[in-house]
């Protein structure tokens, strides 16, 4: 063999190399789950993976992992910029003795849940709880069972956490917003039911510095307090709230 041939052949290889590695570290903008998928899938639409966790590390920041048909799908942390989002099928999140979703973003960072339904069986902490990031999204998702529905505990400037057309029911408490100067908006959201074993159970408490939970078009109620405001504001954006139990608006905000 020549050396032209030997040459041939050792950059053959290393190219052949280079391409096998490639597609292991690639992200896809968008990726796919399936209740019949494999996490060892590329979680393409062909050929989806099983979990939120198993998509989430093959989808880039920014992108988004869509639900292509019924299933549970697990707990999963969340690092980076991301969409989950199932349209019209039943996206299940269940866990036991543990938080469902965890959001532990950058500060600039925003996250989009969207069709989900969130199961705690009783026994898990919270269904979402945003530790850091600057925007979370929750839309169209249902969240029951759990200690706390959603605690927002980041205190990234400027973090915000927007709750709409959303269910949540028969938890021990609703939303707990305790990161300092965050803010939470809700609306058309349906807090039920949210009561624990002491009866002291509520569907909304600011409890941290500079803490804002704004709430229009919603339903509080069947809880014993609706409202818990230690160390915060909950303003009625709008007098279009139904309100039963304990506590009461800081303030109504009327739109001009």
């Amino acid at each position: 063999m020549n050396k032209l041939a030997v040459s041939s052949t050792i950059f053959g290889g290393i190219v052949a190399a280079m391409l096998s590695v490639a597609p292991a570290s690639a992200q896809a903008t968008r990726t796919w789950v399936s209740g019949v998928g494999d996490d060892a899938n590329p979680c393409s639409r062909t050929a989806p993976c099983k979990t939120f966790a198993g998509a989430i590390s093959k989808t880039a920041a920014g992108g988004e992992i869509n639900v292509l048909d019924p299933g549970g799908f697990g707990g999963v942390t969340i690092t980076k910029s991301i969409t989950i989002s199932s349209s019209g099928f039943e996206a299940g999140v269940l866990v036991s003795g543990t938080n469902a979703i965890v959001i532990s973003a950058g500060p600039t960072d925003s996250v989009v849940l969207e069709g989900l339904d969130i199961e705690g069986l009783g026994t898990g902490l919270s269904g979402v709880l945003f530790n850091s990031g600057q925007k979370v999204n929750i839309i169209r998702c249902k969240i029951h069972q759990f200690s706390t529905a959603v605690t927002v505990a980041s205190s990234t400037a400027g973090a915000h956490l927007f709750i709409d057309d959303s269910f949540i029911i028969k938890n021990q408490n609703g939303v707990n917003a305790t990161g300092a100067n965050s803010v939470t908006s809700l609306t058309n959201v349906r807090l039920l039911a949210n009561n624990n074993a002491g009866n002291t159970g509520f569907a909304v408490q600011a409890n941290g510095s500079g803490v804002i939970i704004g709430v229009q078009q919603s339903t509080l109620n069947d809880s014993p307090n609706s409202i818990l405001r230690p160390n915060g504001q909950v303003i009625s954006v709008g007098a279009t709230n139904l309100v039963s139990g304990a506590g009461t608006f800081s303030s109504v905000l009327n739109f001009q």
